[in-house]
């Protein structure tokens, strides 16, 4: 599933192709969807923003109306000058939104819903989100080091406080709780806490409030990462790139580079790309998704 990260730069990357433009096309597989299509036409609006929350993507249209998808795990973004031939399928498509210049078409989407600003204001699963490590992504805005102090610190009040609601459960599990933090997937869990040092299978209730700020910095520092310094450029396919974690020894030094490696994450049984010892692998969860680790590191 894309990660709240790889969300971020899907949501920027359309916003830069769609927005401020007029929609001259607009098609949906989705029967609910045409139907609100019809007594709401899409054509004709103009594109006001594309924003992230956490995994999910809201493409805004002028005359209050929203565009909500999630992708779950097999969703995803393609996007396309007019007249350039689509790499998936037409039967896998389900949302297409076009313009004079790009069509953004959504293959396998999932979920996909027209919305009024009071829907998404009252929509179960996004009144439910945790904060959001990034930010809301739209248009050209990018995390940054000058990012307002006391919001970083609100918001880490607010995950610590949720944290320490699930006192009996794993800090791994707690982590993909998106009514927790937004945006943390499979693949950041298991990075964020090698990074961290800490044992994915450690009840929250037994870390510090210290302890449980440093892994909320730490699983910042990771996603913002992935967001900064990279250049979206208009390539077909935006919504499964894998996350990436930050190359060294803990946070960066300066401004870190960045590493195409994993730490640990699908690395099962190879040697630790910092002490040599096997990465071990585990199902946890209702949904069973494996966590990886390092013993020696992460005892």
């Amino acid at each position: 599933m894309p990660e709240g990260d790889t969300i971020f730069r899907t949501a920027r990357t359309l916003h830069r192709a769609l927005g401020g433009k007029v929609v001259t096309r607009f098609e949906s597989v989705s029967p609910l969807l045409t139907r609100v299509a019809e007594d709401h036409p899409v054509v004709g609006r103009h594109v006001e923003s594309v924003v992230a929350r956490g995994k999910h993507l809201l493409m805004v249209f002028s005359g209050d109306l929203t565009l909500h998808t999630h992708m779950r795990m097999n969703g995803s973004w393609h996007i396309y000058r007019i007249g350039e031939r689509w790499q998936r399928p037409a039967r896998d498509m389900r949302v297409v939104v076009g313009t004079a210049d790009f069509v953004a078409v959504g293959f396998n989407v999932p979920i996909a819903e027209l919305l009024s600003k009071r829907d998404v204001a009252r929509h179960k699963e996004l009144r439910a989100l945790g904060p959001d490590l990034i930010g809301v992504g739209t248009a050209e805005a990018v995390p940054n080091e000058q990012d307002d102090d006391d919001d970083t610190l609100s918001a880490n009040i607010e995950i610590v406080r949720r944290l320490r609601a699930r006192a009996n459960h794993f800090i791994g599990d707690a982590l993909l709780n998106q009514r927790v933090v937004a945006g943390i997937g499979n693949v950041l869990k298991s990075e964020i806490l090698f990074v961290a040092g800490v044992d994915p299978f450690r009840p929250v209730g037994s870390f510090s409030e210290d302890e449980l700020t440093r892994i909320v910095d730490v699983a910042r520092e990771l996603m913002r990462a992935n967001v900064l310094g990279r250049s979206e450029t208009l390539s077909p396919t935006i919504g499964r790139r894998t996350t990436r974690s930050l190359s060294g020894t803990g946070l960066r030094r300066g401004r870190g580079d960045l590493s195409p490696k994993l730490w640990v994450y699908a690395r099962g049984g190879k040697p630790c790309r910092r002490c040599g010892t096997r990465i071990e692998s585990r199902k946890t969860g209702i949904d069973a998704r494996l966590t990886y680790w390092c013993p020696v590191c992460q005892r």
